[in-house]
């Protein structure tokens, strides 16, 4: 086995906590039940990274178990690193049948037509997720292995999740070899980003529970105990209040979590109105700002505001509309207003 290969396998497995060690390398799939049991787990990480090694010089590993290793290791801790959200585009509404061989080829050609030192390996899930794993080099130099780009790509969607490296010049050669493989011919990213993949997923893939009831929802009981000489009609109109609250926002966000984003920018482009006579504006130039939100739960804490008392309900469209703007982005860029300009997880 390569030295630089059985190098990358022993910090791969440094990096896994302790008590995941074994369900990470049984995940992997590449050594057997009979190896792992050869394993000691209660022992320091460096000696339990270098017995995996051991036992991977064994079965002859190569690079590209390495790189599946890797891969596993990403999938099962996928908040660890930041992805952003890309839409691809067709010139027609037509539907083709998804063949992964074919995809992997176009891919793997594409690439290695502008670059012919890197690493490219696919795995995928059983949510027809195609994780995609590429270690760029140089002309002159292997690929780096420790600073990869990572593809996330689900067939017969146009969207794709991408953590890209730290090498910018090769974003635009993963875009090219994208649109090629999966038969697009244009690609945007949605200014959408996230440490958290599946809160991504949901928004894009519409499985959050922003929807809008048909019903109202139980009147609230047993929430608060009323003064014995409290007015009745205070009491009446207190309770009014908070079911109408509360069937507002059951109709906005509805009752299940939210996705988790953690930053939203808007910027503001509209005309400023005011009496003529008055002369505030000797030219009409448009109003323009920046408004930034940020919070651990951005979404979570829209849904609390009217509830706590520090906003009116329904809670404006411009907050509400979030997730909806960031799917309809190629939309959004051909109109003029207020509209998400990027959502960041720092």
């Amino acid at each position: 086995m390569d030295e630089t290969v059985a190098e990358y396998i022993r910090r791969t497995v440094l990096k896994i906590p302790r008590d995941e060690i074994k369900t990470m390398l049984q995940k992997w799939g590449f050594l057997s039940e009979a190896q792992l049991q050869t394993l000691n787990f209660h022992q320091r990480k460096d000696n339990i990274s270098q017995d995996v090694v051991h036992l991977c010089e064994e079965n002859s590993a190569d690079i590209k178990q390495a790189a599946i290793l890797d891969i596993t290791y990403n999938h099962f801790y996928q908040n660890k690193r930041m992805w952003s959200v890309y839409q691809m585009k067709k010139s027609g509404e037509e539907l083709e049948f998804f063949d992964i061989t074919d995809f992997k080829k176009k891919f793997k050609g594409r690439l290695r037509s502008a670059l012919k030192n890197v690493t490219i390996t696919f795995k995928e899930y059983e949510d027809n997720a195609i994780w995609i794993r590429v270690a760029w080099g140089t002309p002159y130099k292997k690929p780096n292995q420790y600073k990869p780009s990572y593809v996330v790509y689900h067939s017969q969607t146009p969207y794709v999740f991408i953590s890209a490296s730290v090498l910018k010049s090769t974003l635009p050669l993963l875009c090219q070899a994208l649109i090629v493989a999966s038969n697009y011919h244009d690609i945007r990213e949605m200014e959408l980003r996230s440490h958290s993949l599946n809160s991504l997923k949901d928004i894009v893939f519409k499985r959050y529970s922003q929807n809008f009831q048909t019903y109202y929802p139980k009147p609230l009981q047993g929430r608060n105990v009323e003064p014995e000489n409290a007015d009745i009609r205070i009491v009446q109109e207190n309770r009014s209040e908070k079911e109408r609250i509360h069937r507002l926002n059951w109709e906005v966000f509805g009752g299940g979590p939210q996705p988790k984003l953690e930053f939203a920018q808007y910027k503001l482009e509209t005309m400023f109105k005011s009496d003529p006579k008055m002369g505030v504006l000797d030219k009409k130039e448009p109003f323009r700002c920046l408004v930034k939100f940020s919070s651990p739960h951005l979404l979570e804490s829209l849904k609390s505001l009217a509830p706590a008392g520090m906003a009116d309900a329904p809670l404006s469209p411009l907050l509400t509309c979030i997730p909806h703007k960031a799917r309809n982005y190629f939309k959004i860029r051909e109109k003029k207003g207020l509209f998400p300009e990027s959502f960041v997880s720092p």
